[in-house]
Parts: structure tokens; C-alpha cells; sequence
């Protein structure tokens, strides 16, 4: 299998280009699959590997697990191993083979011979991680660079995004990634600047924010975070792939989400998602344990909503191995009195047990969520995301982010489950969700290019995070 790994590190003018290109010589390529093809070298060798230093500021870079050309040995022969032959398209001649007993120079298809790609050829795909060196992006990236997630034969490069005061622990992330060896992992590029760091991404996962602090009013925190969002939506304007998917996780996600959306006109609004996956999983789990099943037996799971104290969790459409959760679940009174605050509290309450809010089971949540649209959904299931409900068939106002049923075909694309069962007891609950962000928005109307921004808020609920 092939292996391209290069590290780019961008902070504040301080650049460092690692370039590693290294093949292992096995007879056929995950990649290119069987047959022939047509190749060309890519002039980047393990052994020639260039470290360029742009200083300012006379910082010292330290990126440790890079190593400067001049203190690479000179190659040594494996014992018994045999020379080996370029592909014959390749135009190489024999001084021009560069191997290190198995590992060997990278070869790639040209980009205009698509007729010679095997029906196995992946592009790669670029992802952002915004807040990279905080917890959740800690357990959430190597199972991005392992495959997990897109795929164990999709190729992928990261973008991380990381702050002035996280700019060490950035370079730390991007050493790991680099002693991992993962074989999908094509390139890590970190910096604090989003205009660099967005540039021609696929998917961005937006997790960085600002925490609320104690005291902190939410439409104080709505504010703080919607400026550092509808930067970032116009960065993604500006520069990334025009059909980029966004997954907002930084709190509040719904309105942050809405704020970029609002930032970012050249990119289909129906492209912006907010996580409310773990709410979904946290209302799977609660479920389960509740029927004595396996977490895998409960299905058709909904979080109506935004991603609050307010948010809904639909028990009336779930089912338990095939049958409506209320027939399996008798006690009714268990599920509107317990089952629901439950859920909603359960980031508060991990606090309360643990001292920090939720990273590991974000992070599987994240890596749930992005599975749910590049895999196609289940027959008669569906999934929760936070998605712009202009034209929506639930009569949810529009332009709003709102927690809805989805299904996909696999291709990062999604529709709305229509004709779920409402009754008196959800429609009362999805309403008071609804309100809060049509509160929300109005708050933030000063971001999204709106008129006359005022903050109401009904009342001072909080995220399922904060205690």
C-alpha cells in the first residue's frame, strides 16, 4: 500500500514544510487496484526530505520528529532485496530509483488519466478540525487519519486550525499524527490563520469555542462565539470547496451553525449541519438500559430542536428491536418524566461527576454523524442532525438550524424524514425549542445581516455541557 504523508506548520509566519514520500513495495495498491497504469514520479523522497524554516519573531519552531536532510544517512540495502523497476510509463532511469529496503519512492497517477484509475481510486478528501488541540479533536482525529470514518481505503488530508495560545500543543497534535504512520494519512497542515488553514477543504468540522464561564450570561456567549463564527463562515466563503460540508459542534451549535451559514453564500445553505448526534446517542443508551437490549436494538431515535436544555427527545417514533419504544416501554411515565430531562441534562451531570464536559463521546458522536451522510441509512431509519429548515415538512419556522429526522444516500447529501407522529406532548416541547432559536437568531441578527437585533431570551436554559 502507498503512503504519502506531508506536514505543512503555518503559525504567524513561522512555516515548516515536511515532506516524507514513501511506497511500500507490495505487488498491488489499495489505492490503484489491479492492472496497469499509467504513472508519474513525484519528486519527493524520504531521503531528500526538506525542512524550509520562515522565521519571524525569532521563534524557534521545534518540530522534533522532522528531520533536517543533512542528518539522513545514506541508504542502505536490504539484505537479499532485488532492485526495483519503476513502472515502465514512468520514464525512470536506473540512477534515478531511490529505495530503502521496502520503502521506495511514491508514484501517482496523472490527474487527466482517469481512464487508466481502477474502479477502487479514491480521491482524497480534505477535512478541517477547527479547536485541533483541544480534547474533542484529541480522541476525534485519529480516527479520522485511521480510516475510521471516511472509509478504510479514502485517503484523507487534515487541516487544523488552532489558536495563538494552543500554537505548541497544534505542533504537538501534528508530531503524533506523524509517529502514528497512518497509511491513509496524506497531509497535515496546521496554522491559526482561517483564510490558510479552509483553503479547498471538503469537510469542516468546526469544534473551537469559547467555553461559558461562570456568571456569563447566554446572550453574552451567543455574541462571543457568533463572531468567531461568522469569521469562519466567510473564510469558508472565501476559500474552501464550493460544496464543502459543515459540522458545527462549538456551543451554541445551532445559532453558531446559522451565523456561518449566514456568512457563507456561495455554499449551499443545506451543506451546514449542528451536532445534536450525541444527544441522539445519549437518548439511545437511556432507551436501552431502560428495555434491558443492546444499544444497536434501538432505533428511529429523533432530537427535535436546538441543542439545549430545551432540546427533544422523541421517544413516541423510536423503536426497540423493530417495535415503537412505547410498546416496549410500558412505563410512560418513566419516559415523559425521567427519559427526557434526562437526556438533556446528561452533559451537566457528567460535569458534576467527572469535573470536565463530554470529549471521547463527542468525538465518537462527530465521527457518527459524518458516517451517517457518506454511508447510505439504513431501510426505515433515519438520524439527528441540526439542518436549515427553509421548506421543511414540519412547519418549523424558516431560516432556523434545527435538530430534524434525516436519511441519506451515502453521497454527503440528506433529506428530511417526513410524516413522523406528533402529539400534543412533543408539539409542546418542539415549540418552546423553536422559540428559543427564533430568540437566538434575534439576538444575533447583527451577524447574519439583519436589522434591529434584539435580545429576549425566554429564559436563561443552558447547553447539555455546562453544569
Amino acid at each position: 500500500m502507498a503512503y504519502i504523508g506531508k506536514t505543512i506548520f503555518n503559525i504567524d509566519g513561522t512555516t515548516i514544510h515536511s515532506n516524507l514520500s514513501i511506497h511500500f513495495n507490495f505487488a498491488r495498491s489499495a489505492f490503484f487496484g489491479r492492472g496497469k497504469w499509467v504513472a508519474r514520479r513525484l519528486r519527493i523522497a524520504a531521503h531528500k526530505e526538506e525542512l524550509v524554516l520562515v522565521q519571524k519573531k525569532n521563534r524557534q519552531a521545534g518540530v522534533q520528529c522532522s528531520v533536517a536532510a543533512s542528518a539522513i544517512q545514506e541508504p542502505v540495502a536490504a539484505a537479499g532485496a532485488q532492485p526495483v523497476v519503476a513502472a515502465p510509463s514512468s520514464g525512470m532511469t536506473p540512477e534515478e530509483r531511490e529505495c530503502f529496503g521496502v520503502f521506495c519512492v511514491t508514484y501517482d497517477l496523472k490527474e487527466t488519466d482517469d481512464d487508466q484509475r481502477s474502479k477502487t481510486w479514491k480521491k482524497m478528501v480534505r477535512v478541517l478540525v477547527s479547536g485541533a488541540a483541544g480534547m474533542i479533536a484529541n480522541h476525534l482525529l485519529f480516527k479520522l487519519a485511521s480510516g475510521e470514518v471516511f472509509g478504510h481505503d479514502q485517503p484523507i488530508a487534515l487541516n487544523l486550525l488552532g489558536s495563538e495560545k494552543s500554537r505548541d500543543a497544534l505542533e504537538g497534535v501534528g508530531m503524533e499524527l506523524e509517529d502514528c504512520l497512518f497509511p491513509l494519512l496524506r497531509e497535515v497542515n496546521i496554522g491559526t490563520d482561517p483564510i490558510e488553514v479552509f483553503r479547498d477543504v471538503d469537510w469542516a468540522l468546526l469544534i473551537g469555542a469559547k467555553p461559558r464561564d461562570a456568571g456569563m450570561e447566554r446572550a453574552d456567549l451567543l455574541d462571543l462565539n457568533g463572531k468567531i463564527f461568522a469569521e469562519q463562515g466567510k473564510a469558508l466563503n472565501a476559500v474552501a470547496s464550493p460544496d464543502v460540508k459543515v459540522l458545527v459542534v462549538g456551543n451554541p451549535c445551532n445559532t453558531n451553525a446559522l451565523i456561518a451559514l449566514k456568512n457563507a453564500p456561495r455554499i449551499p445553505s443545506k451543506n451546514f449541519h449542528a451536532l445534536t448526534r450525541l444527544d441522539e446517542n445519549r437518548a439511545k443508551c437511556q432507551l436501552a438500559l431502560k428495555a434491558g437490549v443492546f444499544y444497536d436494538n434501538v432505533s428511529n431515535v429523533t432530537i427535535w430542536g436546538n441543542h439545549s436544555t430545551t432540546q427533544v427527545p422523541d421517544f413516541l417514533n423510536a423503536r426497540i428491536n423493530g417495535k415503537p419504544a412505547t410498546d416496549v416501554i410500558t412505563d410512560h411515565k418513566w419516559l415523559e418524566e425521567e427519559f427526557t430531562p434526562r437526556v438533556q441534562t446528561r452533559g451537566g451531570a457528567l460535569i458534576q461527576k467527572w469535573g470536565r464536559s463530554s470529549a471521547a463521546s463527542t468525538a465518537v458522536s462527530i465521527a457518527d454523524a459524518i458516517k451517517s451522510l457518506v454511508t447510505p441509512t439504513p431501510e426505515g431509519d433515519w438520524f439527528s442532525s441540526g439542518v436549515f429548515t427553509t421548506g421543511n415538512p414540519y412547519g418549523i419556522a424558516d431560516e432556523l438550524i434545527f435538530s430534524m429526522p434525516c436519511r441519506s444516500k451515502g453521497d454527503g447529501d440528506y433529506e428530511i424524514v417526513p410524516d413522523l407522529q406528533i402529539d400534543s406532548y412533543l408539539y409542546e416541547r418542539i415549540k418552546k425549542s423553536e422559540n428559543e432559536l427564533l430568540a437566538e437568531r434575534k439576538c444575533m441578527a447583527h451577524l447574519i445581516g439583519d436589522d434591529n437585533a434584539y435580545c429576549d431570551l425566554p429564559e436563561d436554559t443552558t447547553l447539555p455541557g455546562e453544569q
